[in-house]
Formats: C-alpha cells, sequence, structure tokens
C-alpha cells in the first residue's frame, strides 16, 4: 500500500504594515540682518571739553587723580579710581603691572581731552567724584537744548504778563518791589512786571498760579492803609483803630502768607469783607 506522502503546506505569515514616521529636517534659522541700532546711552568715542563749575579760570587747578572712589552698583561696592598713563582703565583693581600715576590739570578753566585718552575722559565723564561739583564736560547740544527751554519759558511769562490783570499785577510786583509798588503808575507798574517776567520767567509764572499772592497782596495794602496792624514781635495782626487782635501768626511761618490762608477760613472770609469796604471807600 502506498504510503501517503505527506505534503507540507508552508503558510506565509502576514505581513504586518509599519506606520512611517516622517523624519522633519530642521532648517538652521538665518542670522536676522536687521540693522543694530546704536543705543542713547553708548560711549561715543570723540574729542571732550571740561570746564571748571562757577565760569572760573584760574591759571592751573588740579583735581584729584587717585584716592577717589566710583560705586558701582553691578558690583555692589566702592572701587578706587586712579588715573595712570600706562594703564588702560582707572579701576586699580582691573590694572596691570606698574601704576604710574599721572596729574589731571585744568589749564585757564578748561582742560580738552583728545579722543585718544580713552581711559582719562571715562574717568572725568563716568566716574569722578567731583564731576558737576567742581567740572562738567561741555556739551553744546546739551546747552542749547537748555536755552531753547528757558527762552520758551521767557515767552510764556512775557504772554501772562501781558494779559495779566492790573490786580494781580500789583500782587505780584509786590512780592519783588515791598511797598514801592503802591507809588507807582499803572505804565510803570506794566513795564516793571514786563521787565520781571523777562530776566525771571520761572518765579513770575510761579507768583501767576500761586492763589494766595492776591491774598498776600491785599493783606499787605490792609496794612499799609491803616486797617489792620503787625504786631512788633511779628506774632500778632491787630486791628488798626483799636489794637484788638485779630490772629495769631503761627509758628515759622511768613506773616502775610498766614493772612492770606486765614482770609479762606469762615472768620477770615467775613474778616475779608469788611476790610474790602474800608479800602474801597
Amino acid at each position: 500500500m502506498a504510503k501517503k506522502q505527506k505534503i507540507e503546506v508552508e503558510t506565509t505569515p502576514p505581513v504586518v504594515e509599519q506606520p512611517k514616521v516622517e523624519t522633519q529636517v530642521m532648517e538652521t534659522p538665518k542670522p536676522e540682518t536687521r540693522e543694530r541700532l546704536k543705543p542713547s546711552n553708548e560711549w561715543e568715542i570723540k574729542d571732550r571739553v571740561y570746564l571748571l563749575k562757577g565760569n572760573k579760570k584760574p591759571l592751573s587747578r588740579t583735581i584729584k587723580a587717585a584716592g577717589i572712589y566710583y560705586f558701582d552698583e553691578e558690583k555692589g561696592y566702592e572701587r578706587e579710581l586712579k588715573y595712570c598713563q600706562n594703564q588702560k582703565t582707572s579701576f586699580v583693581d582691573e590694572m596691570k603691572g606698574d601704576q604710574r600715576l599721572e596729574h589731571i590739570i585744568f589749564r585757564s578753566g578748561n582742560l580738552f581731552v583728545p579722543k585718544n585718552q580713552q581711559t582719562l575722559q571715562k574717568l572725568l565723564s563716568l566716574y569722578h567724584p567731583h564731576k558737576d561739583q567742581i567740572y562738567y564736560e561741555y556739551k553744546p547740544a546739551k546747552l542749547a537744548e537748555e536755552e531753547i527751554d528757558m527762552l520758551n519759558m521767557q515767552v510764556d511769562a512775557l504772554v501772562a504778563a501781558k494779559n495779566i490783570d492790573i490786580d494781580m499785577a500789583e500782587a505780584i510786583m509786590r512780592v519783588e518791589k515791598g511797598s514801592e509798588v503802591s507809588s507807582l503808575s499803572s505804565k510803570e507798574l506794566r513795564r516793571d512786571l514786563l521787565v520781571f517776567a523777562r530776566n525771571n520767567p520761572k518765579l513770575f509764572l510761579e507768583l501767576a498760579d500761586d492763589e494766595n499772592v492776591m491774598l498776600r497782596n491785599f493783606g499787605i495794602r490792609a496794612v499799609e492803609s491803616g486797617i489792620l496792624r503787625l504786631s512788633s514781635d511779628q506774632r500778632n495782626f491787630l486791628w488798626g483803630n483799636n489794637g484788638r487782635k485779630l490772629m495769631v501768626i503761627p509758628f515759622d511761618e511768613h506773616p502775610y502768607t498766614a493772612l492770606a490762608h486765614w482770609f479762606k477760613t469762615d472768620e477770615g472770609m467775613e474778616i475779608y469783607s469788611n476790610i474790602e469796604k474800608r479800602l474801597n471807600e
């Protein structure tokens, strides 16, 4: 009997598809090509001139070049300064090798430092403790800006002085001239007011905005006319006709400033009306 031939059937295992993973190619970012802006506080290499304060012009004036200190906020401590001709820094803790001390001398009130002397320039412009005390750096642009501010202030003061009423003009000029104002004509008063506004624009504008100027002037007029009287010790205001005490002046306060403040109280407003009637009689 023929043997049955065993047929082996090979089974192929199913193919399992693996998910495809896409590898992303990272591109190297290109550097931005924006133009680098120059910070406003960046140090500028240029020639610099330093002047003694107060318009002083001695033949020579030496300022300290050693034994001075600068407080470094980043490091949190004071650092010693010294100007040495053979060093690239004025900070002693950064110096290397010998230290040949050099003098800092102003001649005829000024010191010119060329742009190749950066160590001395930075010492004088940034770190020296006597900057803006004994000397200052001459900056034409800054001076021009300050002059423009002053001119604008003069214009504002002159315009205000031109349009101000005569009573306010008298009150302001009384601060400047005192009782002399009472003898001036209206045209003389106007002229002096304009001159005052031109020469002292800041003070003029402060007085023009001071609500107590008129009240102080009112009090002075009341005393000049004899309605009120200021005691010899300047501690009390009295009635001029009978010497009765009207008000006590607070300690360390100007008498007429105190009177102006008192006129704003309930009692003071009644007295103000009384005095106003007498002044207008």
